[in-house]
């Protein structure tokens, strides 16, 4: 084939064309580093870079921002629970004091102090936040656990579910005595002998200065719900011996309905409702039925008026916010497990939250009131006890037939003081056994962050390591080395500087220069 001036001369240009696009070519890596600089270039290249800097992304997300905000969250919630567990042990240490023989004034009026002082602490700690989120209620971040100021106008329907279990027995009492008020110990009724101890069964909701119970039902043997006022229940007439059968009649009875706030009087086939303080008190009959069919109850109750630090009902029962008076407009809640689950790695998530009621037992508050109740009991009888005393020592009441009527009131006080002394020491006894219990949820929560926290740390320290493996990869194959780049285009400048010159002897002979 003949070649021509003219094929040379294209030849040579799409050779020196060839070699100044390689020149250009690194010239661009040279200053980018980069392997390519459009997916055309090398589309395997390309296809694996979008791959790995989507994976490089999700284990940056994971990495950077997912594991230290989950890192934070357990740290909250770990130093509230160990708060709480200081709360919880030195009510569990006035337990342990209360529960001896050796008390007197100034041990009660210590005790007394202390307890209402950690009352208002016990839940606080169940507010803690992160980041503006309460991290122990659940879903609803944007909610305290307590209440934070006297709300009196805020009302809810609440529904609580209870097991035979929570059926306990506690003491009221009826007589209580009083100090003579004048010097004419005659006046008045003098007070009778007759203080008297009464044990009842009773169910204790978990608010007190409750409105009315709008359901009271038990579960029957077929699982149904069916209302306690009525129900019928089989028992032995103690007169008799006979079996009897009988229907439970439920009343609801306030304060000043009995004889003063504690002369609790409650037949033995009775269901007795009390608001003010929050309990179902069930008669003999009943309890003792109750005790051997074992159902279960539901019971729901109007409240409205909080105080501050008293937990709110959406955290921890079926509730309904019917504050405002179109029912349209009430705010209906759920119990339920509400889990915030964090993606800490690749189809790995980790529930960072701890739900208050899983933790903090609502009857904690409760509680201690009754301790501080019971503590109010015994000072005051205690006071009486002393003032009598006191009384028998002054020169007015020297007389025999005076001495003789302040021993009568002295008499029932101190009847008082020691129901109240036995009263105060049962209650603190339960309360080690209660408040061990308590205890012992809130370490179990607290071990739970802990084995989550380290568990946490194992994937952050692997994510670590996939967050090196992952961009190792992706430079490989995107990077280039600086030196590689600069040895090739010294070459492929060398290359392309040997085509201008061979183009340019080539491009100045002519057939002519043989002729």
């Amino acid at each position: 084939m003949r070649i021509t001036n003219s094929m040379i001369m294209n030849n040579t240009a799409s050779n020196m064309n060839t070699n100044k696009t390689k020149v250009d070519e690194l010239n661009t890596q040279m200053s980018t580093q980069k392997k390519i600089n459009r997916p055309s270039d090398d589309p395997v290249i390309a296809i694996r870079a979008l791959r790995l800097r989507s994976s490089l992304s999700e284990i940056d997300q994971y990495y950077e921002k997912n594991i230290p905000d989950a890192e934070s969250w357990l740290a909250a919630t770990e130093t509230a629970l160990k708060n709480m567990q200081e709360i919880i042990t030195d009510i569990y240490r006035q337990c342990v004091n209360g529960a001896t023989d050796t008390l007197n004034q100034k041990d009660r009026d210590t005790i007394l102090v202390s307890l209402q002082n950690m009352r208002d602490q016990i839940y606080s700690e169940g507010n803690a936040d992160y980041a503006g989120r309460t991290v122990f209620t659940g879903y609803k971040t944007n909610k305290t656990l307590t209440f934070q100021e006297d709300t009196p106008n805020i009302s809810y329907n609440i529904t609580q579910k209870f097991s035979y279990n929570d059926i306990t027995q506690k003491n009221y009492y009826t007589g209580y005595s009083e100090v003579p008020t004048t010097d004419d110990l005659t006046a008045g009724t003098l007070p009778s002998t007759n203080m008297e101890e009464h044990t009842y069964h009773r169910l204790r909701l978990e608010y007190d200065s409750l409105g009315d119970i709008t359901q009271l039902q038990y579960k029957d043997a077929g699982g149904n719900l069916q209302d306690i006022d009525g129900m019928q229940i089989n028992y032995i007439d103690e007169a008799t011996g006979n079996a009897q059968t009988a229907n439970v009649t439920f009343v609801e009875r306030h304060y000043t309905d009995w004889e003063n706030a504690y002369n609790f009087e409650v037949g033995d086939n009775e269901v007795v409702y009390v608001p003010e303080s929050g309990e179902i008190l069930f008669g003999k009959n009943v309890a003792a039925h109750m005790s051997s069919e074992k159902p279960e109850m539901v019971v729901s109750y109007n409240k409205t008026g909080f105080s501050k630090g008293e937990l709110r009902p959406e955290h921890y029962f079926d509730c309904t916010d019917t504050t405002d008076l179109n029912p349209d407009n009430h705010i209906k809640y759920v119990k339920e497990n509400q889990e915030i689950n964090y993606m800490v790695a690749f189809n790995q998530t980790l529930a960072v939250n701890t739900q208050a009621s899983d933790v903090f037992d609502s009857g904690m508050q409760r509680d201690v009131d009754e301790l501080t109740d019971a503590v109010q009991m015994a000072i005051r009888a205690h006071e009486k006890v002393d003032k009598i005393d006191a009384m028998m020592k002054e020169e007015k009441y020297a007389s025999e037939e005076s001495q003789a009527l302040l021993q009568k009131w002295k008499d029932t006080a101190q009847k008082e003081a020691d129901y109240a002394d036995r009263n105060m020491k049962n209650l603190y006894s339960e309360g080690i056994s209660k408040y061990q219990g308590y205890l012992t949820d809130v370490t179990l929560a607290r071990t739970e962050v802990g084995n989550k926290g380290s568990s946490l740390a194992l994937t952050k320290s692997r994510m670590s390591n996939q967050q090196m493996t992952f961009e190792k990869l992706k430079s490989t194959n995107e990077d280039k080395e600086l030196s590689d780049v600069i040895i090739e285009y010294t070459a492929a400048y060398t290359a392309y500087q040997s085509s201008m010159q061979a183009a340019s002897k080539a491009i100045k002979q002519t057939l002519l220069d043989y002729i």
